[in-house]
């Protein structure tokens, strides 16, 4: 599933692409992913130009010069290409956006659970959807803020798109084993100093996917991610990555948490205590 990394990762393609690149066609293959009425989304794209790109959380923005935004949402697995000619289409192309130079932008989704609407610009949309602040953006201040006084387990709310956007399960799991906290943890009990370790786990974690253009095999070694078994290939030949990088005899638990499959080291994030 596309998470923030990814998008990220997306919005850097196409802001090389499309800045400054006027919209020729809109060619819909597949309507499905349209959460605005095709004719709708044709009439208002022709001959708009994109002025940049942003991004909020999992939600991509193509900005135009009459200030609309298109907005993309990658759902379960949604992705971006490009392609000239039409023999070249990725796979499941959903929608192309024909571009003045030639280029073709495809909006991909083998299962069609992404979306793809117009909005008159970000905050309409993200108080529509009711979107916290992106998750580069917020501040340990304001993650203390919003949680301090909160009594649920920690990792759901840290996956609750309305305090801060963008954080997806696996993200969420690394995230608490770099700070330290296990997943179980009511957030009033955290203290300043883990609420700051969890904001600088967020900057982190975000950071490193992001500058690996969240390619799970080429993470630190000293990420729990290696023990999901997505990808081998950090620890070629061994079972090494099923435990802890830091204390290397103790195997990484899995549980369920908030019905979410969760990875976590029972040394290093102690559980809470059973009062709590």
């Amino acid at each position: 599933m596309p998470e923030l990394p990814e998008v990220e990762t997306y919005r850097r393609f196409l802001d090389d692409l499309v800045v400054a690149q006027t919209i020729t066609a809109l060619e819909v293959k597949d309507a499905k992913v349209l959460a605005t009425d095709e004719d709708t989304l044709r009439r208002a794209l022709t001959g708009r130009t994109i002025t940049h790109t942003s991004r909020l959380g999992k939600n991509c923005f193509l900005h135009l010069d009459d200030d609309r935004v298109l907005v993309l949402h990658f759902g379960m697995t949604g992705d971006v290409g490009a392609y000239r000619d039409e023999p070249d289409a990725p796979r499941f192309t959903r929608l192309a956006l024909h571009l003045a130079d030639g280029l073709r932008i495809a909006f991909v989704d083998a299962r069609k659970f992404g979306r793809i609407r117009l909005v008159e610009g970000v905050a309409q949309y993200q108080k529509a959807k009711k979107l916290g602040p992106d998750a580069l953006d917020i501040t340990a201040a304001q993650l203390q803020q919003a949680l301090g006084a909160r009594k649920p387990m920690i990792k759901p709310l840290l996956l609750d798109q309305s305090i801060t956007a963008g954080l997806g399960n696996w993200i969420v799991d690394e995230v608490l084993f770099q700070a330290r906290v296990h997943p179980e943890r009511r957030a009033h009990t955290l203290s300043t100093t883990e609420f700051e370790a969890l904001h600088a786990a967020i900057q982190l974690v975000l950071s490193t996917a992001i500058r690996h253009e969240a390619t799970y095999r080429y993470f630190p070694a000293s990420f729990l991610i290696h023990a999901r078994e997505w990808d081998d290939s950090a620890t070629p030949g061994t079972n090494n990555h099923i435990f802890c990088p830091r204390h290397p005899k103790i195997e990484i638990a899995k549980s369920y948490v908030g019905g979410r499959a969760t990875y976590y080291c029972p040394k290093c994030q102690p559980p809470p205590p059973a009062s709590e």
